[in-house]
């Protein structure tokens, strides 16, 4: 199990391992890679790597368990038939069972990779357990959650494969051996790219409920949904239509702990229409700011409609709404 250091007013009971509660899906994804249409390949360090999406086809059910890999083995996702998208009638639902270690200590692509300079440079986002084994993050602190275990898995939307050095440092900031570490590549213009990337519907609520400091110890559960964005060969376009399944038509529930003003204030202040880059495409957006992610404001980034349950009153909180004219002008551009 994860060992817990200092105080921690979610749960005085040892948090569970996402690692080791991932593992098994991570074993199964492999096992089942040519059904899925993976490529598998043993790299000379010993570690593992995962094509999903650059020379093999993937396929959105590879994207759908690499998802659940991301969540630490503590959620499910699913889709479903039907929807708020007439056009787009597949929707993707996430449940966690603890949405902040799920969605925050593991799923969110918060580890930044980078190797060489110039041109020929490689930069990634890590996202999945390997994150909570690594510690790179202040965030953890927050969280107050380290893990241990002997094997762990990491995702990074790329569109090649991390250079050898990187893979190696990877391994020894995660204290695993490399023949221990698998590494998974789900290039944003993909099937499973774009799959996992929507499945993140939920983090992004509680990233967002997390820098608006909104106590995390406060939130019991969570859930969300969004609709299941066509891929697009070019990378802008792609991550714009990820991003927009989200923004536009994603909707999520909270349940939290609490005065019921804390409640209402985390609904109002949660969806992306409370952002003033709301209003266009996400690739219109990125590109108006010279496409500099980090120009964009950081409140953007958060479903569409949400919903926040006061467990202590019973009372619910409701904000945001559905935008279908901006979703279909990013679906269907």
């Amino acid at each position: 199990m994860a060992k817990s250091h200092g105080t921690n007013a979610r749960s005085t009971a040892p948090k569970p391992s996402v690692n080791r509660l991932s593992a098994p899906k991570v074993a199964q994804l492999l096992a089942d890679a040519e059904m899925l249409r993976l490529g598998v390949e043993r790299l000379d360090s010993g570690a593992t790597l995962v094509d999903a999406g650059i020379d093999f086809a993937g396929g959105v059910e590879a994207g759908r368990r690499i998802a659940e890999i991301c969540l630490g083995g503590l959620g499910s996702v699913s889709l479903t038939a039907g929807g708020v998208a007439e056009g787009f009638p597949l929707t993707l639902h996430v449940h966690a069972s603890d949405p902040v270690l799920a969605c925050l200590g593991s799923q969110y692509a918060g580890w930044s990779l980078s190797h060489g300079e110039g041109k020929k440079a490689f930069h990634a986002l890590g996202s999945g357990p390997a994150r909570a084994l690594a510690l790179k993050e202040p965030l953890y602190e927050d969280l107050d959650y380290r893990d241990e275990a002997d094997s762990t898995c990491l995702v990074m939307e790329v569109d090649s494969p991390p250079p050898a050095p990187l893979v190696k440092k990877i391994a020894r900031d995660c204290g695993v051996a490399p023949e221990a570490l698998t590494l998974i590549l789900t290039p944003t213009r993909s099937l499973a790219g774009s799959t996992q990337i929507v499945a993140r519907v939920l983090e992004v609520a509680m990233h967002k409920a997390h820098e608006l400091k909104f106590p995390l110890e406060h939130i019991v559960d969570g859930i969300g949904s969004a609709p299941l964005a066509p891929p697009a060969p070019d990378f802008i376009k792609a991550m714009g239509r990820t991003n927009d399944a989200i923004l536009f038509a994603g909707q999520v529930q909270l349940y939290v702990r609490g005065e019921d003003e804390a409640a209402k204030e985390l609904a109002e202040k949660l969806p992306s229409s409370a952002s003033g880059d709301y209003g266009r495409p996400f690739a219109e957006v990125f590109k108006a700011y010279e496409y500099d992610f980090f120009k964009i404001d950081p409140m953007l980034f958060s479903p569409a409609k949400i919903v926040v349950t006061a467990l202590d009153s019973g009372r619910s909180f409701h904000a945001g709404e559905i935008d279908l004219k901006l979703l279909e002008a990013s679906f269907g551009d």
